[in-house]
């Protein structure tokens, strides 16, 4: 009997896959103490409820959390590199700058810390997702403007998502605050990753195109 082989090519199949086929994908949470899970347990902070959620609803993503307690731009700065090269993350999200506002540096130093890591970060082929904050008003209307304004002009600029303030869910309610007043209780962490969810999100596959070859043999 004559053998042979046809090859039948199938084009373009296009496989809805609801944020499940990005296989091998990192998400690198970069940011400080409100993102390392300060003054509770670490599976409870909101990075760790985050990388539940991506198992469940974006499984080919993984979740790396750098961030450390205390960190300002100026040492996410320096460190970003060697994260960006160890992790090869496909989204960043970029949490830094409370501590510079808490201790009053200038709002020109944030503006150019964070501008540079995110240009990094698109060097290295990143997605970016920069998450602002808030100071409160006893640092002054002037100064307070300028720290917020530049979360917001560097999105606008850069182009890339922004969460305009972290803690927006929780801001108001002061039971949903350690006994520092600054740091989120464990029971917030759900609300804040919530918040996060939703700009997180769209940055995330949604689908994936694969190219089919059917071997056909008679």
């Amino acid at each position: 009997m004559l053998k042979r082989f046809i090859s039948l090519c199938c084009g373009l199949l296009l496989l809805p896959c609801s944020l499940a086929a990005a296989a091998n994908q990192g998400v690198l949470v970069f940011g400080d103490s409100l993102s390392a899970g300060f003054g509770i347990r670490v599976r409870e902070s909101w990075p760790a409820l985050l990388e539940q959620r991506l198992k469940r609803e974006a499984p080919g993503y993984t979740l790396t959390n750098a961030s450390i307690s205390g960190e300002t731009t100026a040492g996410g700065r320096a460190r970003l590199d060697a994260a960006l090269k160890q992790f090869k993350p496909s989204v960043v999200i970029l949490a830094l700058g409370a501590n510079d506002g808490l201790r009053g540096l200038p709002a020109k130093s944030l503006n150019d810390n964070l501008a540079y890591m995110i240009k990094l970060a698109k060097q290295h082929r990143a997605r970016v997702l920069l998450i602002g904050m808030r100071l409160p008003p006893n640092y002054g209307p002037k100064y307070t403007e300028a720290f917020e304004a530049a979360f917001r002009d560097l999105a606008e600029r850069e182009k890339i998502a922004l969460l305009p303030f972290l803690l927006e869910p929780i801001a108001l309610d002061s039971n949903a605050y350690q006994a520092d007043g600054l740091h989120p209780t464990a029971a917030a962490q759900p609300l804040i990753l919530d918040h996060v969810w939703s700009a997180l999100r769209p940055l995330l596959a949604r689908e994936v195109k694969v190219k089919v070859k059917v071997k056909v043999k008679k």
